[in-house]
């Protein structure tokens, strides 16, 4: 009896440890492969819908479309053409319970991009390329809401460098445009290590 209790807890662990594990995404862009970790426990809506639109491959086909040197890269909405991909209903903004949870928008880390609506990320998404004190939240006014960092890179920042490095245009009245398109070839959740 012993054993096959022991045998069941044993077949039953490695899934309990897959399920506490972050999930990780691998995005391919055109520079390199770029792999994030996410945080569910600080920011949970917002790792949820970042992870709805991986697993319906919408970041397929799109480019990081603002690129500003010691700042940060933008991208996962818009494509090639500089069309807005279509999205799903934008999320509520959870950058105090990140903050709260020491989750600030450093160096590496991936964050929702908005409007000045606070609750109005959908889709697009940045990674820091600095330390950006100044997107986490002040107060909870519109104003000093924040941007909500939602995980970390884990591989593949010299992509991003790489990526913060290209030479931008101003293009279809928007700045920052990288001149020749950085392409997100694919978006996948990947096994941690």
């Amino acid at each position: 009896m012993k054993a096959i209790l022991l045998s069941a807890l044993l077949c039953v662990l490695p899934a309990l440890a897959q399920d506490a594990a972050k999930p990780r995404v691998r995005i391919v862009t055109s520079y390199g492969p770029v792999v994030v970790e996410l945080e569910p426990a600080l920011a949970p809506r917002t790792v949820a819908n970042f992870l709805r639109y991986v697993k319906e491959g919408h970041f397929a086909g799109t480019i990081f479309h603002r690129v500003i040197a010691g700042f940060m890269i933008q991208g996962g909405g818009m494509l090639p053409d500089l069309t807005e991909k279509p999205c799903h209903e934008p999320i509520p903004n959870e950058a105090g319970l990140a903050v709260q949870g020491g989750l600030r928008n450093v160096r590496g880390t991936i964050a929702m991009a908005r409007t000045e609506d606070p609750d109005s990320a959908a889709a697009q998404f940045f990674i820091n390329t600095a330390d950006n004190a100044l997107l986490d939240p002040k107060d909870a006014t519109a104003a000093g809401a924040g941007y909500c960092a939602f995980g970390r890179v884990v591989e593949g920042m010299e992509a991003v460098d790489r990526i913060e490095k290209v030479n931008t245009i101003l293009r279809k009245g928007m700045q920052n445009v990288p001149e020749y398109p950085v392409r997100i070839k694919s978006a996948e959740v990947v096994a941690a290590p």
